[in-house]
Parts: C-alpha cells; sequence; structure tokens
C-alpha cells in the first residue's frame, strides 16, 4: 500500500514539473517578445527623430534583439530539460 501511494505521489510530481516547464517556457516567450517589441518601437523612434543616424541603430537593434533571442532560447531549454 506504502509503494502504491509514494508511486503515485511521484507521477504526480512529475506531472507538475512538466507543467511548470511550459508555464515558464511561454512566460519567457512572452517576455522576449515584449522586449524585442519594445527595442524596435523605441529604435523606429529614434529613427524619426534622427534620420542621418539610421544606419547604426538599426545595426544595434538587431544585435540586442539578437542577443534577447539568445537568451529566450536558453531559458527555454532548461524549462524543458527541468520537465525530464
Amino acid at each position: 500500500m506504502l509503494l502504491s501511494t509514494l508511486l503515485l505521489q511521484a507521477a504526480g510530481a512529475a506531472s507538475l514539473g512538466k507543467i511548470g516547464a511550459a508555464i515558464g517556457a511561454g512566460l519567457v516567450a512572452i517576455g522576449a517578445g515584449l522586449g524585442i517589441g519594445k527595442i524596435g518601437a523605441s529604435a523606429m523612434e529614434s529613427m524619426a527623430r534622427q534620420p542621418e543616424m539610421a544606419g547604426n541603430l538599426r545595426t544595434n537593434m538587431l544585435i540586442i534583439a539578437a542577443l534577447i533571442e539568445g537568451v529566450a532560447m536558453f531559458a527555454v531549454i532548461v524549462c524543458f530539460i527541468a520537465a525530464v
């Protein structure tokens, strides 16, 4: 009886871990999307103010967006590894 109870508890904890990993991955995606959207909006506003700096701003915007995507990808991978 005790063994079956322990097995059921372990199975329940494993499913909660998978749900937590899915929620964590979703939050990471939302955060990355909001961050990149904010960067894009600020870059467009800056380009409208100073059109001569558009090339430099665009380059910086792409570099920062790539760094945010890298961190988001790392976080999603960690969430999925934690679920296993």
